[in-house]
């Protein structure tokens, strides 16, 4: 692990293993400005899809870089939120592209947090039956997750990325510089996210989590760098052995059976998407204990975590149990009429579970609901 008072250097790299699919993910700071990205543009033409927020921020600095390799760049910034991730949203993608004429080359390039990936990725996915795209995640929680596998997709009133499909991008490029701007409340979101993989896959990686979380929390350099390149390391192995989702990538959901009732309920965009999973990974962690697969040490321990990242540990009093309850129904991690958790064996031990009874999913959701 790195140290994090180590100075860094050049740029790491981590590739993703999908044969023809194969693609790198680049992580360091400075790379909004560098010569990379014109590398994966196949052709003389590219889409900057961002929204109002980053827009401003970094959309000048990615087309000069663009432009200095002789690139056409057109820009459409989205409202921001999960509120937008929705069909209009993506409808008013097309209707741009048709509106400049672009072709089946054109590279679309999300310059964003997760909404703006997943939106971007969709209609890449869509367009003409499939363009080339590139992610330049901003948050942290799109560099170490979303940004990375090529799930692409938009929410639905009644389930969150319930219409989408896979798709992967020709590269990643997570600035760190980025995380400059980002503020507090969303780096913390990204941490639930860091946490998830080391619960699910890698407990030395739990450990130095540990060590670390006030670093990153203060945003040094070296902590982030590493979080992001581990997270990145356990995700590209987790996708190249399940790309679609048949099997083991399925472990990636821990804590967003709840996380995701916890969204669709309060209204996306209420509650941030790692702070869902940060209170939801503490409910399967409660759920695990009492179906006997970790002690209440562990549960502690999970929880002290999550709450020194700055997150809910608990489910908000506004939501019933019973809504809460109906609200995973709806999750599309339901198959053949069940409802299927992601617990934890042990630490960095993930399982999945497919035969819950009610009465101990109800029983979860009343103890780790914040008092009202």
């Amino acid at each position: 692990m790195h140290d994090p008072a180590a100075p860094i250097s050049q740029p790491t790299t981590v590739n993703v293993d999908l044969g023809e699919r194969s693609y790198p993910i680049f992580i360091g700071a400075g790379l909004i400005d560098g010569e990379q990205i014109a590398r994966f543009v196949p052709s003389s033409r590219a889409v900057i899809v961002s929204n109002t927020t980053v827009a401003p921020l970094y959309a000048e600095r990615l087309t000069q870089a663009l432009e200095a390799a002789d690139k056409r760049v057109d820009l459409i910034a989205l409202p921001d939120g999960e509120q937008y991730k929705n069909l209009e949203t993506l409808e008013r993608i097309y209707d741009f592209l048709m509106e400049k004429q672009v072709d089946r080359k054109t590279t679309l390039i999300a310059l964003g947090g997760g909404v703006i990936g997943d939106i971007t990725g969709f209609a890449a996915a869509s367009f003409q039956r499939g363009v080339p795209f590139i992610q330049v995640p901003t948050t942290l929680l799109a560099q170490v997750d979303s940004s990375v596998g090529g799930k692409t997709g938009v929410n639905h009133p009644r389930g969150k990325n319930m219409i989408g499909a896979f798709y992967q991008p020709r590269c990643v490029l997570a600035d760190t510089g980025s995380l400059d701007t980002l503020p507090d409340r969303e780096l913390s979101a990204g941490l639930a996210e860091v946490i998830k993989y080391g619960l699910l896959w890698d407990e030395d990686f739990l450990d130095w989590i540990e060590a670390n979380i006030d670093a990153l929390r203060q945003r040094d350099k070296g902590a982030l760098t590493e979080a992001i390149r581990q997270s990145c390391l356990i995700k590209a192995e987790i996708v190249r052995q399940d790309e679609r989702e048949g099997g083991i990538r399925a472990l990636l959901n821990l804590g967003h059976t709840f996380g995701h009732a916890i969204e669709a309920g309060m209204g996306y965009g209420r509650w941030l998407h790692g702070e869902a999973v940060g209170a939801g990974m503490c409910m399967a962690a409660d759920l695990s204990h009492r179906l006997g697969l970790i002690d209440t040490p562990t549960v502690q321990r999970i929880e002290t975590l999550i709450e020194s990242a700055g997150l809910p540990t608990r489910a908000p009093a506004d939501l019933s149990t019973d809504r809460l309850r109906e609200l995973m129904d709806s999750d599309k991690k339901v198959e053949d009429g069940r409802l299927r958790f992601v617990l934890l064996g042990r630490l960095g031990q993930a399982r999945l579970v497919d035969r819950v009874a009610d009465d101990a999913i109800r029983a979860t959701i009343e103890a780790t609901r914040a008092a009202d």
